[in-house]
């Protein structure tokens, strides 16, 4: 019987350069990186800045695409809210009478809901980002945080669009254009920073928990009733405790309501809003914003993986 040994092949990988190395020593001599791996945050944030055209075009096509099946197409965009205000008005402005003490309570509830839907598609639209959008993530390479931006601005483009009614009902019920109008930019412009950030978050959380998509709308719609999209916050807080009007003050979505019906009704004036409001909204937005953008990327060599 003759006893065979791997000797001969055992010499030659000791003979050769690479033996003994491990395999990550050997991706170290090589130059070799793992597929996908995470860059850092000041080259994922480069890569994301060279996608921007991307992120843009995508915005505009799923935003053209969103209502194909539908008879009325896009004016759906306007139709959602203009009929969630009239809905509500009925409930809360004639049923339950949060009307009393607010000056054109039209335009009050009005521009409340289109700001509130802003944040609230934003977010339902984020929870999906990655969990619907495999295919795509797993067939091209490209910073993840793409998508939940790309749908943020998509919703942006919604809003801007809406606007224009928005606008109109808040003339029709007898306000006057003014310099204050012009408030309204910065304003949008801080709570899409916000909003990015949120769906950033939600996008990171649903691509592993599935379910959030079915509790985010209950989620929300509690955001909703405390956010002071039916009524006065400054009204229903004169005889509650101290630590709830600071709650509902510091509220992000009834700060960045605040700040547009400041801007847009003559009649709710700067005694009405919550103190350092400004700061308030910039600091929830640097916060959120930067936060979201982050958590997100700590996560981003686990999108698209089984």
């Amino acid at each position: 019987m003759t006893l065979q040994t791997d000797a001969p092949a055992a010499a030659q990988d000791l003979d050769s350069p690479d033996g003994g190395l491990s395999a990550a020593d050997l991706a170290a001599k090589y130059g070799l990186s793992v597929s996908g791996a995470r860059p850092g945050l000041a080259e994922y944030t480069r890569q994301l800045w060279g996608r921007r055209h991307f992120i843009n075009e995508f915005a505009k096509a799923r935003t053209q695409a969103q209502y194909t099946d539908a008879r009325l197409g896009q004016l759906w965009q306007v139709m959602t809210p203009l009929l969630n205000a009239a809905v509500y008005y009925l409930i809360f402005g004639l049923l339950l009478g949060t009307d009393r003490g607010v000056d054109n309570f039209i335009a009050f509830l009005v521009t409340g809901i289109f700001i509130f839907t802003f944040t609230q598609s934003s977010i339902m639209s984020g929870v999906r980002a990655v969990a619907g959008n495999l295919g795509l993530i797993r067939a091209l390479h490209f910073p993840r945080a793409s998508m939940p931006i790309a749908f943020t601005l998509m919703q942006l483009q919604q809003l801007l669009m809406s606007m224009l009614v928005l606008f109109s009902i808040v003339l029709m019920t007898g306000e006057v254009p003014t310099w204050s109008w012009l408030l309204a930019i910065p304003a949008l412009f801080i709570q899409s920073v916000f909003n990015a950030g949120l769906a950033l978050i939600v996008a990171r959380l649903g691509s592993k928990m599935t379910d959030l998509a079915q509790l985010m709308p209950f989620i929300l719609r509690t955001w909703m009733y405390t956010s002071g999209v039916m009524y006065s916050i400054s009204n229903f807080t004169k005889t509650a405790p101290y630590f709830v009007k600071i709650l509902l003050d510091v509220n992000p979505i009834a700060v960045y309501i605040d700040l547009m019906r400041f801007a847009l009704i003559d009649s709710v004036t700067a005694e009405e809003m919550p103190p350092h409001v400004w700061a308030v909204a910039i600091g929830w937005a640097v916060v959120v914003g930067v936060g979201g953008y982050v958590y997100f990327w700590k996560a981003e060599e686990k999108y698209g993986r089984g």
